[in-house]
Order: structure tokens, then sequence, then C-alpha cells
């Protein structure tokens, strides 16, 4: 595929932002550049929204600005889907593929240890799509107890499945053992109609989902049945011993010190355990530690036990989540200065 770029200051303006990049697709195909664009453009949206540019198009002639940086990225992007545009671009082949591409100066020189881990799921195409990302699968199947952190949609929990399936499939381990602690378990659902199973379900919703995903409703529904797969709450955890399992404990954040030293001594012969947890969506009760956040602290040293703490960089989900995460970051970051800031008399 041959393309042209080239650069000229935007009409009415001289600011390097407003500096346009003019992107020319060769050979013309106009399926090519339908099934680049998406329904009404759609495509086009997805890659402005991700990388903070404009893009307008005149056949195959496109436009871009924004700053220099993101629209060079911009301009792979393009050249990247145009030449996978041969079939429909679906909406996740974008997306994942945006964050691919936003990942890409850093993930050879993260991945060139060796090569990625593979999995072996339903999903064939499943990968990690991040460096940290890429670490976590590497520290899963090289530790025997890996804790992944970080904030929502960067793939902690998936992944951490994925990887079970994987051993599980692989005959490594013969049973998969997922569970979170139920905070609102207690009173505030007692009102609900049913037994504590019943009552914390839907806080194991997302395990079920993930599991559904990568193997299948039919064949979790079997190996639920001969219980090969269980999915309980922590508490449930309690007084066991599990053997040649792939544990994960989702949700750590909300694990009280008791509780994480209760579950990590649960771990027995030829078993592996991944904890997973966002630190800043603890919702204990007011003045309660977490024994994610204690965990952290102690076992930081203990050899055997990785460590994966992810960014925003690494959110797979909707291009705008990292953005939010983003802003709630420099929110939060706005009222810790100002709360510090000495008053008009001196004091803070």
């Amino acid at each position: 595929m041959n393309t042209h770029t080239s650069e000229r200051p935007a009409a009415h303006s001289s600011p390097p932002k407003s500096r346009a990049t003019e992107l020319l697709l060769s050979p013309v195909n106009n399926k090519q550049l339908a099934n680049l664009c998406g329904a009404l453009d759609e495509n086009l949206r997805q890659i402005e929204t991700a990388l903070d540019v404009s893009i307008a198009r005149r056949g195959e002639r496109f436009t871009l600005r924004g700053e220099a940086g993101q629209r060079a990225r911009a301009s792979e992007a393009l050249q990247q889907f145009y030449a996978q545009a041969k079939d429909t671009l679906s909406l996740d082949d974008i997306q994942l593929g945006l964050i691919e591409l936003l990942n890409r100066p850093v993930r050879h020189s993260a991945s060139s240890g060796g090569p990625e881990p593979a999995l072996l799921t339903r999903k064939t195409e499943l990968h990690g799509r991040t460096p940290r990302q890429i670490e976590y699968l590497k520290h899963i199947q090289e530790h025997d107890i890996t804790f992944g952190t970080g904030p929502a949609g960067t793939g902690k929990t998936y992944l951490a499945v994925a990887s079970a399936v994987d051993a599980f499939e692989r005959e490594l381990v013969q049973r998969i053992v997922l569970t979170r602690p139920a905070v609102e378990a207690g009173e505030r659902l007692g009102f609900l109609p049913g037994d504590l199973a019943q009552k914390v379900d839907p806080y194991l919703r997302p395990l079920y989902d993930a599991l559904y995903d990568l193997m299948g409703f039919e064949r979790v529904g079997k190996l639920f049945e001969r219980g090969a797969i269980e999915i309980a709450p922590l508490a449930y955890m309690r007084g066991r011993t599990l053997n040649h399992a792939f544990i994960i404990l989702d949700e750590a954040q909300n694990t009280t010190p008791e509780q994480m030293k209760m579950f990590l001594t649960r771990i027995g012969i030829g078993a592996k355990a991944v904890v997973t947890g966002d630190v800043t969506q603890i919702d204990l009760q007011r003045g309660q530690k977490s024994g994610l956040i204690e965990a952290r602290q102690i076992l930081r040293e203990v050899r055997g036990i990785a460590f994966t703490e992810f960014l925003k960089e690494d959110v797979v989900r909707h291009p705008l989540v990292a953005r939010i995460v983003s802003a709630y970051e420099a929110h939060t970051a706005a009222r810790e200065v100002h709360a510090a800031a000495p008053d008009e008399h001196g004091e803070v």
C-alpha cells in the first residue's frame, strides 16, 4: 500500500497545534475505504476520540488536525486499518487496534524478553495488549501467587480467568475456584429473599460472564456440575485447603487483613492463586483497613510472589475510559493539593 503524507498550516492560524497533515491512501479501493470509515464514519470518530484529533475526508484524501504527535499516530492508525479493511472492521477491531497502537512504542521492549504468553481458550486471538498485561500473564505463568492491581478496565480479572482456563485446559490444575468478598451481604441486603449464596450472586456475576466468554455456556455448565469450577463468596473459603486448583480472589480491595490472610493460607499443593483489585474503589466501612493494601506492604519482598500494577494506559475498554480515569486522577490530585494548602491565616 502506498501512502503520501504532507503537512501544512491550517487556514487562518499558525500555532503548531492547528497544523494539518494530509494523508493519501492508495491504491484506491472504495470498498476498503468504506470499511475503514465504518457506517456513518463511526470508525473515524473512534480514532478522533482515542487520539484527540479531528479527521476530515474527501475520497481517499484525509486531513488530520491536532498536536503533531497525535497526528502522526492517527496517520499510522488510518494506514494500519486501511490495510486490514479488505473485510469489515468491527468496533472491537478499531478500539483494540487503537489500544495496541498507543502502547506500541514500549510494547516491543516489554516483550523482548521472550515470546508473549499463549492462552488456550475459546478466544484464539486473546493476548496481552499492553506491556503490563504481557508482564501480568508472564507473572501468572511463572509464579504461584500473583497480585494484579489497578483501575477498572485494565484486564486484571479477565486475564486472570483466561489464565485459569488455560491452566485447566492444559491439565496443569484439576479445578478452577473463583471468589470475591461480598461486602454488601450483611444487613444492607437482609431484605432480599434467598440464602447467602443467592444474595451475593450478583457480586459474582462478572466471574460467570468471563467464564462463559472463554469456555462457552454449555461447557461451563457441565464443569459446574462436575465440581471442576466453583464460584463462591470469600466467606465460604474459611477452613478449606485447595489443592491442584487455580484460585482467583477478585475485588480484593474489599477484604479485611484477616480475610486476606485467611485466603492466602487456603492455597494447597499444586495450586496457583491470583489476587486482583483496585485500591481506589474500596467499599469497606470508613476506617477499616484493606487487606489488599496491607498484603502489598507485607509480601512485596517475599520470593515466589509477583506484583503487577496497572496504570490508566492499560485500560482496554472504550477509548473514553482512559480519559475518565485521567480526569478523576487529576481531580483527586487537585483536591489533595487544595486540602494541603495553607489558608489565609497560614494554617493547613
